[in-house]
């Protein structure tokens, strides 16, 4: 695996079936790590994470009682029902972890039958009375997307610079809908941050994020430079090709 240092964190160049089994190991680590209680881990969106859980399933790769270690949710969510196909948590129930038998005791979906600000604010209670106020997921799994976003911040989105104190809220995107997602305060309490962004079409938006001036307000990515410490990304050779 080559490895590339950068102000945003390390970031690391595999193949398909080798980044799948990085994100399974960050997955294995935290429920190694998780003692007697619950590992937090907030799962994505995206083709990559899609790709991922019917790897998990196929393969068999994570055995129940690991994923039983886990406390299951989504680092950010589409104001949908679960059953709709732009649901992320939906993707990730119905793709590996129905079919791996983990049990609803094991899940934290968003409420989104609910408005949005009610939806965080009740995920917001859910997850202080589960988790605790002070902490966020221990992986946080992230894409990018190719104008710089990740999570549900986009260019320009108010919650960047609004100075919050709260881990989640929702926010409106422009032409794109309401979301829930995790804060730029939020971020600052994950115990180990993933970005998944492989392919050639993610080239010019991951040159721009690491190479680029420093502009996270238009280019929400570049809010993990206060924790590339904590930050990995794994992208591929056609991600990578303008490094």
């Amino acid at each position: 695996m080559k490895s590339i240092p950068t102000d945003y964190g390390q970031v690391h160049i595999v193949g398909e079936e080798e980044l799948y089994l990085e994100t399974l190991r960050y997955i294995r680590q935290a429920a190694e790590n998780a003692g007697s209680g619950l590992a937090p881990i907030g799962l994505t969106g995206g083709s990559t994470p899609k790709a991922f859980y019917q790897w998990v399933t196929e393969k068999k790769a994570l055995s129940l009682d690991v994923a039983k270690k886990i406390l299951w949710t989504t680092s950010d969510e589409r104001c949908v029902p679960q059953s709709d196909d732009d649901s992320n948590f939906g993707h990730a129930d119905r793709e590996m972890l129905s079919p791996l038998g983990v049990p609803s005791e094991n899940k934290l979906p968003w409420p989104t039958e609910l408005e949005p600000a009610a939806c965080a604010d009740a995920y917001t209670k859910a997850w202080n009375e589960r988790v605790g106020k002070d902490r966020a997921y221990d992986v946080c799994f992230v894409g990018m997307g190719g104008d710089n976003h990740t999570l549900s911040l986009f260019p320009h989105c108010p919650l960047i610079g609004a100075g919050l104190t709260e881990s989640f809220a929702a926010t409106n995107w422009p032409e794109r809908g309401w979301r829930v997602t995790l804060t730029p305060h939020g971020l600052s309490l994950c115990k180990r941050i993933v970005v998944s962004c492989p392919g050639a079409g993610k080239a010019e938006a991951l040159k721009a994020a690491l190479r680029g001036d420093f502009d996270p307000t238009s280019k929400p990515i570049q809010l993990l430079r206060a924790h590339a410490d904590k930050t990995v990304w794994l992208v591929d050779e056609a991600a990578a090709a303008l490094l």
